[in-house]
């Protein structure tokens, strides 16, 4: 059996390291933005390239915090439009639902999967205020047009970088923070989830925000802790979503293989892409850069439910990312009359397959051969 992810052989590799970390913040027992918060919050930033990290309890609460901390700074208000991709997963539109804004659900690039940045200038009206960039499944938006058009057109720009840490591009634009055109420090801020499947993932739920706008940082800080600065003093409205210090001390761990982790990735989506030459399989588009850390290697089929069965009668495991569209879910039923037929299409079409740095080389190959048979 080929398991679509094996979180217990990811994390095993870490075992002594991570028994270690817990019994010293066992011993240490400050466990709410104790010393592994800060410790991971200032290698997080300079692994991203930005010059603040902010710990939350998750990734929905990040983005969220973003949008409240903007509306704090009177960069937006209530009833704001914000562009979000019609094809993400339901937490980017509910962080804007969350933050009293309005979601505009605009139709992806086909072939990459991300936001299609004509379809973007076509939606843009002079009510909408912002942008949030998904890097879907590990790559890279199309940052650099969405960085030129944000720019031209005053509007805020900001990653939804829950599934694609420590992607990387070149880019030639002057971006509204100069630094290192890593994710995370492309936008204004930029979103993160350590959810255990993710490239970096905690044992437990977890999330930050990446900003070099200092402004913004002391915004969210405080947002993310009751409105506080000082213990028992609350300037503003506030939240309590904060990273706890075990999930920091495991996460400054596995930051150290994050890299590594996403190079083997790479080497086994590559592999993929030259292996698999059945034509009834639409494979991923990938230019070969580091701007794609493959969380997930999403492949398009014809009739799903029939490639389901052929993966289980092989032992292959699998999982759909993301079986139905955010505008025809039932908590979303506001949007249900959006006509968005490339989203539908491809919601119908999506499988994803087992890829993590822990997959073989034969089980890879296997993979492969099994593929191909279908």
């Amino acid at each position: 059996m080929i398991k679509f992810l094996d979180l217990h052989k990811i994390n095993n590799r870490f075992r002594k390291e991570l028994e270690d970390s817990f019994s010293k913040s066992l011993d240490a027992s400050n466990y709410i933005l104790g010393s592994n918060s800060l410790k991971f919050e200032n290698e997080f930033a300079q692994f991203c390239g930005t010059k603040h990290c902010v710990g939350t309890a998750n990734g929905l609460d990040a983005l969220t915090l973003i949008l409240k901390g903007f509306i704090q700074l009177d960069k937006l208000k209530k009833g704001d439009k914000v562009i979000v991709p019609a094809n993400t997963f339901i937490a980017t539109i509910l962080s804007v639902l969350h933050a009293d804004l309005e979601p505009v659900f605009v139709e992806p690039n086909p072939e990459t999967y991300n936001l299609s940045i004509d379809e973007v200038k076509n939606a843009t009206t002079e009510d909408v205020k912002a942008i949030i960039m998904v890097h879907l499944y590990g790559q890279l938006a199309d940052v650099e047009n969405l960085l030129q058009f944000a720019k031209d057109n005053d509007l805020l720009l900001i990653e939804d970088a829950a599934q694609a840490h420590g992607a990387e591009t070149t880019l030639n634009i002057e971006r509204p923070i100069s630094y290192p055109a890593k994710v995370g420090s492309i936008g204004y801020a930029a979103a993160f989830s350590f959810y255990p499947s993710k490239n970096l993932g905690a044992l437990g739920d977890g999330g930050a925000v990446t900003t070099s706008d200092s402004e913004l940082f002391e915004a969210i800080s405080m947002l993310r802790n009751y409105g506080s600065k000082e213990k028992y003093k609350h300037e503003i409205i506030g939240f309590n979503s904060r990273l706890d210090d075990v999930q920091a001390a495991f996460l400054r761990i596995k930051l150290k293989a994050l890299d590594a982790d996403n190079q083997k990735r790479r080497a086994i989506a590559q592999h993929y892409l030259e292996g698999i030459t059945n034509p009834k399989l639409k494979l991923p588009f990938y230019d070969g850069s580091d701007n794609h850390v493959f969380y997930a290697f999403v492949v398009e089929v014809e009739d799903r439910l029939d490639f389901t069965k052929f993966l289980d009668k092989n032992n292959i495991g699998w999982l759909i990312h993301y079986p139905i569209p955010p505008h025809k879910q039932q908590a979303l039923s506001q949007f249900s009359d959006l006509k968005l037929p490339i989203t539908e299409h491809i919601h119908k079409r999506i499988i994803s397959l087992p890829i993590s740095p822990i997959l073989t080389d034969d089980e890879v190959k296997s993979l492969i051969n099994t593929l191909n048979t279908y």
